[in-house]
């Protein structure tokens, strides 16, 4: 079973990392468990020119891996075999877009648990996420 952890580098995304480790006793075979994260693009037109690309990838590079880290280490903690990487775009897309082209069975991510109104204001990954999948999705709090 392939299971993906969509990770924000927040404490809602250890707990959900130390959910799915704690509990691979209930998937089937041996479970592939991705790593992803998905950083959100600044806006690129003054950015771009002035930082220039490279830079501008070098940024997104580095918080993704620091965004990561702490899930990596549950992982490797618990010798538990992961594949990490991460996307640059609208988040429940590039994790749709993951989904499909890694054939992944099952999306786990932690919640925030704003509350009902400020999702309803605001909208919310978790939400957006669900709302679109084509695979079920395990939402721990």
């Amino acid at each position: 079973m392939k299971i993906l952890v969509a990770v924000d580098g927040s404490a809602y995304t250890d707990k959900a990392v130390q959910y799915v480790i704690s509990h691979l006793d209930w998937f089937r075979g041996e479970p592939e468990l991705h790593l992803l994260h998905v950083r959100t693009p600044i806006p690129t037109g003054y950015a771009r020119a002035a930082a220039g690309s490279a830079a501008l990838e070098t940024y997104y590079r580095e918080e993704s891996h620091a965004a990561l880290a702490a899930a990596e280490r549950q992982c490797e903690a618990g010798k538990i075999p992961f594949q990490a990487g991460y996307k640059v775009g609208e988040v429940a897309e590039e994790i749709h877009a993951y989904v499909k082209k890694h054939g992944i069975d099952l999306i786990v991510m932690g919640s925030h648990g704003r509350g009902a109104f400020r999702s309803l204001v605001m909208g919310s990954t978790a939400t957006k996420v669900l709302a679109t999948a084509s695979v079920p999705v395990l939402i721990v709090r």
